[in-house]
């Protein structure tokens, strides 16, 4: 069956809703994470961006929200990670501040970085500004092979990567109990409909350590295998090439149901730089808010406002949550199971 022919095929009704795959609806347990994008601004435009953040955004957080986000941070002593992303959250207004609140409420903090940011005019200082409030570094390296990393993120990417890991490593980051390095691996993007889940984290590791330590002298601590989720560049990308239904049914068609009781929308609050509050990362890029049980879109400062950060009863899903649960399952953290 030819590519057109099979696309002609299979519409987007032929998708079983993500809700019907599942035996009872899904819930909320007790929030203790916080993911906060601090906006799109970044000095890569990567391809598999579901952000579709890059340099010439600039959407961020206002001072306003930032102190709101402060205050929640301090407010709630069941919060135990405050992750930080973008775009490259090193880049938006409002990382340092809330990274010092964070850290001064005795919360673990991650920073997902691209790594190249070290060398941009500015942000020479950020690996020692990591090291000194020990932030969890969690950085992108789709691939341990050069060609594949410049493919997906830009040209030279690959080795200022290594280079910024080689000055992590110098500060104790991936040797240290306290200085935690994880890479993310991401597939590339398919170009027909052969596609293919993510590798086997364990192996797949084993496979970057050995790499990266034998070529580079660089050491890390864990490995992420991440699935590329049908939204934001990855999405239009599908488009462009008549395959994002057929995407679509193929992660349906691996869904795991061991995976859903491990989903990180389970404990998670995802905000946006304006404020909103969504269930997870994906649902803030689709614009999928996260309601009160009378329908109403929660914000920050209903949060404050309640006094509670578990007023979600159920959360929202798409289709794209096959994601989330196809295979081995796919999160912020990696494989699920």
């Amino acid at each position: 069956m030819t590519q057109s022919a099979s696309t002609s095929q299979l519409s987007f009704s032929e998708i079983t809703p993500f809700q019907k795959k599942l035996s009872h609806p899904l819930t909320k347990q007790k929030i203790t994470v916080l993911q906060i994008n601090l906006g799109k601004r970044c000095n890569l435009a990567c391809n598999h961006c579901h952000v579709e953040a890059g340099p010439k955004r600039t959407e961020e957080l206002s001072s306003e929200i930032c102190e709101q986000l402060i205050e929640l941070i301090h407010g709630f002593p069941q919060i135990e990670t405050v992750d930080l992303t973008g775009g490259a959250p090193e880049m938006n207004y409002g990382f340092k501040p809330l990274v010092e609140a964070a850290r001064k409420a005795g919360k673990e903090v991650i920073v997902r970085s691209n790594l190249t940011i070290f060398f941009e005019t500015g942000y020479k200082d950020l690996p020692e500004y990591l090291a000194q409030y020990q932030l969890r570094v969690i950085a992108s390296l789709p691939c341990y092979l050069e060609n594949n990393v410049d493919r997906q993120r830009g040209a030279g990417v690959y080795q200022a990567s290594i280079k910024a890991i080689q000055k992590l490593n110098q500060l104790g980051y991936g040797k240290k109990p306290d200085l935690i390095l994880d890479l993310v691996y991401n597939p590339q993007l398919p170009k027909n409909d052969n596609f293919f889940l993510t590798s086997n984290q364990v192996s797949l590791e084993r496979d970057y350590k050995q790499y990266l330590e034998e070529n580079f002298g660089v050491v890390f601590n864990r490995l992420f295998a991440i699935t590329n989720l049908p939204i934001g560049r990855v999405k239009n990308h599908l488009n462009n090439n008549h395959l994002y239904v057929l995407y679509l049914k193929f992660l349906e068609s691996h869904h795991n149901s061991s995976t859903v009781s491990h989903l990180m929308c389970r404990n998670q609050l995802s905000i946006d730089y304006l404020g909103n509050v969504y269930d997870c990362d994906f649902n803030q890029m689709e614009n999928l808010p996260a309601t009160l049980p009378n329908g109403e879109a929660l914000t920050i400062v209903k949060l404050l406002e309640a006094g509670n950060l578990d007023l979600i009863q159920e959360i929202k899903t798409a289709a794209y949550c096959y994601g989330c649960t196809a295979g081995s399952g796919s999160s912020c953290a990696g494989a699920l199971i």
